[in-house]
């Protein structure tokens, strides 16, 4: 019986897709499985030959389970914002131990050990539980995504503007699919354990940079419009976003005016072997949807 080599959580999730795809790209289906809260969301990816498992973070009898057999696992890190992800992870990384997984890899946040915005928290405890665990790791420290802006386009075209709390800071941001073919790279081959890297765009841009970019390949008005940071968080909730989720983006708006998004390392080109994709091509391909 072939033996699984690598188990994939939160797969279902936008940043696990993308990496099953870039992992069917080097290895065959019979060499993963993932592990998902709801295995009914994962049909698409069993009909491949992926194997499917139930595992839930706040269930780590599910996680033990979920990891048996692997020789790898990539953990994903949770959305859980209200206090309990630094505890989930914490039990997803006791479960790899007692799985005996040989590579525990981690997405982290960029800069984690620096940063003093509220999410570098728990990657930050994650990070250490790791460490405390002994388990052979990688953390990928994975800076913002492209997507966080040109997914929400059709507001700041309807409205011409775009609003932050971000002042003039700057954010080294790159695709989902970059980050996904960097862990990829890091689960099927040698020479990261025991690393961390700090994953950035190539180019990193200030709001005013995006407001004007998307304006010029819209060819419609749009400005960047700061605010104090209480007052973003209160428009956001405003717009129908969860209290939780609209502190912890505003309060990472504040992060990038500290200058904590932004970072000058290569290696995620390294990882991927090409240049990260660029803000451009990430407005161009979001207009075109």
């Amino acid at each position: 019986m072939l033996r699984l080599m690598i188990v994939i959580t939160a797969a279902t999730g936008h940043l696990g897709r993308h990496v099953v795809t870039a992992l069917l790209a080097k290895v065959p289906p019979a060499q993963l499985a993932i592990a998902v809260r709801d295995p009914a969301k994962a049909q698409d990816l069993a009909a491949q030959g992926i194997a499917v498992r139930h595992a839930d973070y706040e269930q780590p009898q599910t996680l033990r389970a979920a990891f048996a057999g692997a020789d790898k696992v990539l953990l994903i890190s949770g959305n859980d914002l209200g206090g309990g992800r630094a505890r989930q992870h914490k039990a997803a990384v006791g479960a790899a131990l007692e799985a005996g997984v040989r590579h525990l890899v981690y997405t982290s946040i960029l800069g984690a050990d620096r940063a003093r915005m509220g999410l570098a928290v728990d990657h930050l405890a994650t990070e250490q539980a790791i460490t405390a665990a002994g388990i052979p790791a990688t953390i990928l420290r994975n800076g913002w995504y492209l997507e966080n802006y040109t997914e929400n386009l059709g507001a700041a075209l309807a409205h011409g503007v775009i609003l932050g709390a971000a002042g003039t800071g700057k954010v080294a941001a790159a695709a989902r699919r970059d980050y996904a073919e960097a862990a990829a790279a890091v689960l099927t081959t040698d020479g990261h354990v025991g690393k961390t890297y700090e994953l950035a765009g190539d180019a990193a841009f200030t709001m005013a940079e995006l407001a004007a970019a998307v304006a010029e390949q819209a060819g419609k008005p749009v400005a960047y419009q700061d605010m104090p940071e209480a007052a973003y968080r209160d428009a956001l909730v405003g717009f129908g976003l969860p209290a939780p989720l609209a502190a912890m983006l505003a309060d990472s708006d504040t992060g990038i005016t500290r200058g904590e998004l932004a970072s000058s390392s290569t290696d995620l080109r390294t990882l991927i072997g090409r240049p990260t994709t660029t803000l451009r091509a990430a407005i161009a391909a979001a207009l075109a949807k």
